[in-house]
């Protein structure tokens, strides 16, 4: 199968993707030796995370200098006028790296502005450790390697495989969680928690998944996945049917789950409030 013709600048993602990759697995090779530092609980920076953005900054930026930036590490960057903007995070499941776990992810996402709003138009997840590429480009579709993806077909409960995130150390909505995971875990065949935000939406684009939910997501932590997820015929939003970009707060499942889900979640939040 050969790959539609995608953007030039999506071209640029995936080049600058790959180069900050190259040096992210010699320091997934040699993990023991290198020197972290804590910033919170669960939440570890290392040498690799920073020189994986440099190296991203660099490369976006050369290929398109007039597009701003907002990264995990250096924050918002560029023209305040940005009519483009790279959404990056160089290493999306850091506590997997310093594991040896070999499921994180290079995450690139591309919004443009549209007056006071905004919409995600490319976006790429790169798993160097698994030799996953997956792309997508608003209108174009998405994609693994050189497969396109669709999202599952299933839609009964029982037969569905979800993915999550737990929350941890100081994080709120631990309440809100274990409703949601109370409601849903009688009622599927599964649920995950893999640790990366990114990986877990491209699965649910590549039908691996058939759900996710999360909250308190960094807009660099979903800004590819959604719209690999929307691309590969998928909906998310956030438990209340609003943008899930916005809130931070990610619902995204096949059409027929989707509001299955959103409501589990939504009653879990609800629940944790009382």
């Amino acid at each position: 199968m050969t790959l539609p013709r995608f953007s030039p600048v999506v071209t640029v993602m995936v080049a600058a993707a790959q180069k900050a990759a190259k040096r992210l697995l010699r320091d997934f090779g040699e993990v023991e030796n290198l020197q972290v530092s804590v910033k919170g609980p669960s939440d570890f920076v290392s040498q690799a995370d920073l020189r994986a953005e440099a190296t991203l900054k660099a490369e976006l930026a050369k290929g398109r200098p007039d597009h701003a930036f907002l990264m995990e590490e250096g924050g918002g960057s560029g023209p305040e006028a940005w009519k483009f903007r790279f959404v990056v995070d160089p290493l999306d499941g850091t506590t997997n790296f310093l594991h040896g776990i070999p499921h994180w992810a290079i995450s690139i996402g591309l919004e443009r502005r549209l007056g006071k709003t905004s919409e995600l138009v490319a976006g790429v997840v790169y798993s160097p450790a698994q030799g996953e590429m997956f792309i997508a480009e608003k209108g174009v579709g998405a994609f693994l390697n050189e497969r396109r993806l669709r999202v599952s077909a299933r839609r009964e409960l029982k037969e569905c495989l979800f993915a999550t995130g737990i929350p941890f150390g100081g994080v709120p909505n631990k309440g809100a969680f274990m409703h949601t995971l109370g409601t849903l875990m009688p009622q599927v065949a599964g649920i995950r928690r893999a640790g990366s935000a990114a990986l877990d939406l491209a699965w649910v684009a590549a039908g691996r998944y058939d759900g996710y939910w999360e909250l308190n997501l960094n807009p660099w932590d979903i800004a590819a996945g959604i719209l690999l997820v929307r691309e590969a015929g998928g909906f998310v939003t956030d438990p209340d049917g609003g943008d899930a970009f916005a809130t931070g707060d990610v619902v995204a499942a096949t059409p027929a789950l989707h509001q299955k889900l959103r409501e589990a979640v939504a009653g879990g939040i609800a629940a944790g409030r009382a």
